[in-house]
């Protein structure tokens, strides 16, 4: 199998309960729920995305052909001889529409914590140690636990109270970003209030300035 990256970079992670965790992020190219064109937006599944997730070969991504070598590259972001477990977040786009078995044992022979950001539409592979589901209004969901869900809100479609039988360790209201992202905050705030299983994610790393 080819795997297909976007990006791949060691950095903080920004939201979540790994929050101010390092890690290096492997964002793989492509969605289900999304051409990744502006032109399609306004027909896709998911409308509001704000990554940019469409393949080229001008960043530090790129087309691997082996489980063996992508593990090998994003090792590379690790720092030499840092103390504590390495940790790969694998996001997207949507992940799951490449991660498999090969990868992750690759990953885990390497030492790595694997972690996945999915929107949940899709089967995992076993072996991931750290499930993320973001669900997305109109999909039927797939992946119904793991270790936190991080619905983005407001939602219309996706409100919190839809998911809250499904068998998460951790539940995270994650405002939504762009014009209204200060009204949307304020009303996330009032919504954890109101039902305290549910915690405030914050995107830290766009208010930090990080990628």
């Amino acid at each position: 199998m080819t795997y297909t990256v976007k990006e791949i970079f060691y950095t903080i992670q920004g939201e979540g309960a790994n929050a101010g965790r390092a890690a290096v992020f492997c964002r793989f190219a492509g969605c289900n729920l999304w051409s990744g064109l502006e032109r399609d937006r306004g027909t896709a599944i998911c409308q509001f995305c704000d990554t940019d997730f469409i393949w080229d070969d001008g960043g530090d991504g790129g087309k691997f052909c082996s489980p063996d070598e992508l593990a090998m590259h994003i090792f590379s972001k690790w720092p030499i001889n840092a103390i504590g477990q390495p940790l790969v977040v694998c996001t997207g786009g949507e992940p799951a529409l490449q991660i498999d078995d090969a990868l992750i044992a690759s990953f885990h022979a390497l030492g790595f914590e694997v972690a996945i950001e999915t929107n949940g539409t899709l089967e995992l592979p076993s072996g991931i140690d750290w499930i993320c589901v973001s669900p997305k209004a109109n999909t039927k969901m797939m992946i119904k636990g793991g270790n936190e869900i991080k619905v983005v809100y407001p939602q219309e479609g996706a409100m919190p109270e839809l998911f809250e039988d499904l068998q998460f360790h951790n539940y995270y209201l994650q405002p939504m970003d762009g014009p209204d992202r200060d009204k949307n905050i304020l009303q996330a705030i009032e919504y954890c209030k109101a039902h305290p299983r549910w915690r405030l994610s914050i995107q830290m790393h766009k208010i930090i300035g990080i990628r």
